[in-house]
């Protein structure tokens, strides 16, 4: 491998974990980062093999971010919290982002979901909705961390394959 091949294949191991950093604490867009690494180094080795990694580090990370919302969404409808409360939950969560960095996603969510349902429950049975959606945001940081895992997992053998 060349010099600039390896400093390539070193930043992009970077990102990537830089990517996963920011699943795990909502700073960065993770999924788009790792899926942008895996492309530069794919674009600079060009080889069949690095294509191969590509296409299926993003199927990976495709399929991670539509069950990353796919799954918790029905587990809290399940639980009886309506759809009304996720889209006041989905607000705040976008507001927070903006207000609170790196953890206001989260915060806003899960805070949109409180009042939701303090407003539609009163303030003793929104607690236990606001319980369901704490674990529903883990269980998405969850599957988006295993999707990102199985991407770099992908990445690293198409390292060493190369």
């Amino acid at each position: 491998m060349t010099d600039s091949g390896t400093l390539t294949t070193l930043l992009v191991g970077i990102a990537i974990a830089v990517g996963i950093a920011g699943i795990v604490v909502p700073m960065l867009p993770g999924t788009l980062l790792i899926l942008g690494a895996i492309l530069v180094w794919t674009l600079e080795v060009g080889t069949d093999t690095a294509w191969i990694v590509f296409g299926v580090a993003t199927t990976f990370l495709v399929v991670g971010t539509i069950v990353k919302y796919a799954v918790p969404g029905r587990r809290l409808r399940a639980t009886g919290v309506p759809t009304s409360t996720l889209a006041v939950g989905a607000a705040l969560g976008v507001v927070g982002f903006f207000v609170v960095p790196v953890v206001g996603l989260p915060l806003g969510f899960v805070l949109g979901v409180y009042l939701a349902e303090r407003r539609r429950l009163g303030s003793e049975q929104a607690w236990p909705s606001t319980r369901q959606a704490l674990r529903a945001v883990g269980l998405s940081i969850l599957i988006e961390l295993v999707a990102a895992m199985l991407a770099a997992a992908t990445w690293v053998v198409g390292v060493l394959a190369v």
